[in-house]
């Protein structure tokens, strides 16, 4: 489809909806900007405890309840589950509540990469609730070849699930400036190494904060911004306050999407180091900028990034210290987007019946 048109199918997404921003996110607002541009219904539910005022068809449901409530009043004709991280029990039962509408088509996107090969991924069963709910959904998408392998061993047959990558920064809206206090720390700070990242153990962020201390022996102006938020941020501040370099690293929360790829753009180096991953599209965003990356080796990272070995600090501080040395950026990626959205939109339509 390449032109804009009124569609007869409503489309509702569940996931996260940002602020705050991340890779799930980014890809869920991508999908509603697409459809909506075609002229196709989109609306979104909330099913994270982040909660704004109801606007423009997104809805915070406050309950199990209520959740269910704006799934079934509003007769969507395609229902599309968004889960990234873990999945337990009560979001394979939501699945299983996704796929027990009865007017519509479900379809589930899974955008852990790391969720396959984790504990309770290698334990997952085909006779257990989340195979009995996957193998119920019409279409099931997954960004890499280990979550489609995956959805086959809980015994989804092949014809349904689809390897989609998720999309890149091409067309996202980037800030002209950076706004307090990053501003500030990137005028002060040189070179500038940006993470962004959940502040969550998988991702490693006290590796980075440690390597910091021996980045700056090489470049005493170094500095770290940290972009995100979880569960670890008060002992990451702890472990930021106790050392001799705290007015060095700068945790920012969450940060408008807008900003984050501002400061991608002006970072000197992108970190993304993880005990386990997918694909990251803060790395996509930043090859895209032409920012240099520097991540963990997990099979499945796109040409371009200099890779190291998971939780291997010296190997960190030496890419570190290489990529600034080189000084030299990457020219932008070219590459567009639209091409994996769109593959994400004729499958509501092979779900549905309607030609694209």
């Amino acid at each position: 489809m390449r032109g804009s048109l009124t569609f007869a199918v409503r489309v509702v997404q569940l996931g996260p909806y940002p602020p705050p921003h991340g890779g799930v996110q980014t890809n869920l607002v991508a999908i509603r900007e697409y459809l909506r541009r075609r002229g196709v219904p989109c609306a979104v539910i909330n099913i994270t405890r982040h909660r704004r005022a109801e606007a423009d068809e997104v809805y915070y449901p406050k309950s199990a309840l209520e959740l269910v409530w704006d799934l079934f009043c509003h007769r969507y004709d395609v229902v599309h589950l968004h889960i990234g991280g873990m999945i337990p029990l009560r979001v394979a039962a939501l699945a299983l509540v996704c796929t027990g509408v009865p007017w519509a088509k479900a379809i589930l996107t899974l955008h852990s990469g790391g969720y396959p090969s984790s504990d309770q991924g290698r334990a997952a069963k085909s006779n257990s609730l989340l195979g009995f709910a996957l193998r119920r959904f019409t279409f099931l998408i997954g960004v890499n070849q280990e979550i489609i392998d995956f959805y086959l061993r809980l015994g989804v047959k092949r014809s349904r699930a689809r390897l989609i990558a998720p999309h890149s920064v091409a067309g996202a809206r980037i800030a002209e400036r950076l706004e307090q206090p990053l501003a500030s720390f990137f005028a002060g700070h040189e070179p500038v190494l940006v993470s962004v990242c959940g502040l969550e153990p998988e991702y490693d962020v006290a590796g980075q904060v440690e390597a910091l201390s021996h980045i700056r022996q090489r470049f005493p102006k170094a500095g770290l911004a940290i972009i995100g938020s979880g569960s670890l941020e008060a002992s990451l501040r702890r472990q930021i306050e106790a050392t001799l370099y705290v007015r060095n690293i700068l945790l920012c929360g969450d940060v408008p999407h807008e900003q984050t790829l501002r400061a991608i753009a002006d970072a000197d180096v992108l970190l993304r180091t993880t005990l386990y991953d997918g694909d990251a599209i803060s790395i996509r965003e930043a090859l895209y900028l032409g920012t240099p990356v520097i991540a963990t080796e997990n099979g499945m990272r796109p040409q371009g990034v200099n890779l190291i070995p998971i939780g291997d600090t010296k190997a960190l501080v030496q890419a570190v210290c290489t990529a600034v040395e080189m000084r030299s950026k990457k020219e932008r990626h070219e590459e567009r987007d639209d091409e994996n959205l769109a593959r994400v939109f004729e499958l509501y339509c092979e779900a549905t019946g309607i030609k694209s």
